[in-house]
């Protein structure tokens, strides 16, 4: 049976983004987003709802968290959900947190906006393939589809 993974979220930050440096250097931002639902209840009533989730990014994506994210700031990610399990120190209980991996990210709003009424305005960003994805062998060709393999400039509309 095929398995699927895949999350896509638009929120506010709920802090600025907490960024650390593993031993060789790579950079890790921990992230909190606001995203809010709105609904009416059957008697008409208008009703808000909040859910918080936790978002990690790994790499070339954390720094630009941590360049251009602030607290308050609208983004989009895209991502798959992983279940981290721990021994809390002090209970000895086991523990476990459902996160956001970020493979993606899109700022949305203005330049140093705070709130995402100005406009569509945004940046894309996509953390690079895994190193362990399958090298290309000598001698293997990629089929090639001149329709579907069109440039971005050779497509007519």
């Amino acid at each position: 049976m095929p398995n699927l993974n895949k999350v896509m979220l638009i929120g506010n930050l709920t802090r600025d983004p907490e960024i650390k440096y593993t031993p060789k250097g790579s950079a890790i931002a921990d992230i909190a987003l606001a995203i809010n639902r709105s609904y009416s209840t059957d008697q008409g009533e208008k009703r808000e709802e909040t859910t918080f989730v936790d978002v990690v990014l790994y790499g070339r994506l954390a720094e630009i968290a941590g360049e251009y994210l602030r607290k308050g700031r609208p983004a989009y990610i895209e991502g798959r959900l992983k279940l981290d399990s721990w021994d809390d120190k002090q209970t000895g209980q086991k523990r476990s947190k459902m996160r956001v991996v970020g493979e993606s990210l899109q700022l949305l709003g203005g330049r140093e906006s705070g709130g995402g009424d100005e406009g569509g305005g945004g940046r894309s960003f996509q953390r690079p393939p895994e190193r362990s994805e399958a090298p290309n062998r000598v001698g293997a060709h990629k089929p090639h589809d001149p329709d579907l393999d069109a440039g971005h400039d050779d497509v007519p509309f």
